[in-house]
């Protein structure tokens, strides 16, 4: 079978002839032209690695990995960037990419980085999506979808949990009301909508009970982020 790939790339002359050598390389290619697309058809369907472009209309690359990354998705992720500083590589690494390619690039250095992201292969079900996080003396199991502290079992109901999962899974990293809207309830409720506050208030309440103090932190006119307390 061969491997099927998705491409997100703005810049069409690119896309094209990425996709024509991928298919002369003997890939399945699906290829999509911005990041709202890329998740979208990520989650519709299933991929041996992605190949995604940082700088990209409505959800840019990191965006893209990092929401992946909070759904659980363990594909590999390759990079593409016209950005070469230290500084963006990390930015890439840090939101879940594998690999990380500056433009210009060869198409030969290209190919053999697929190669061996595909060697890696994908985890077993007990994997990456299954694992047990842990955050300090915080432990999320995402497949029971059970929390505990210190030892001690936290009831959270769905919504709960389905945030303070995505908040561990991104641990450090301040995700912006957008993407949380957007990952827990599908859609934004606005700017005026007190939903996210409501939920962060109830989750906060329930880990200080058990003896989670500060573990979340609100970045006043951004988001949320969690931090070992």
């Amino acid at each position: 079978m061969p491997h099927r790939v998705l491409l997100a790339d703005d810049d069409r002359a690119i896309r094209e002839s990425l996709v024509r050598a991928l298919e002369l390389e003997g890939y399945r290619v699906t290829e999509v032209t911005d990041g709202v697309a890329a998740l979208a058809t990520a989650r519709r369907e299933e991929f041996d690695v992605l190949i995604i472009d940082v700088m990209m209309p409505g959800v840019d690359g990191l965006g893209v990995c990092r929401v992946l990354r909070a759904d659980g998705d363990p594909t590999p992720v390759l990079m593409l960037t016209a950005r070469v500083e230290t500084a963006d590589r990390v930015a890439g690494l840090d939101a879940g990419a594998d690999d990380y390619l500056p433009k210009p690039f060869e198409l030969d250095e290209l190919l053999a980085r697929l190669r061996a992201l595909l060697r890696r292969g994908l985890p077993d079900p007990g994997g990456a999506a299954q694992r047990v996080l842990r955050l300090g003396e915080l432990a999320v199991d995402p497949a029971a979808r059970r929390v505990w502290w210190s030892g001690s079992e936290i009831p959270l109901s769905k919504t709960e949990f389905d945030l303070l999962e995505l908040l561990v899974r991104n641990a450090g990293i301040v995700l912006d009301r957008g993407t949380i809207y957007q990952r827990i309830w599908g859609y934004e409720f606005g700017p005026e909508s007190k939903n996210l506050a409501v939920y962060i208030g109830y989750l906060r309440r329930k880990l200080e009970k058990a003896g989670a103090d500060g573990l979340i932190h609100t970045v006043r006119g951004v988001g949320y982020s969690v931090r070992p307390a």
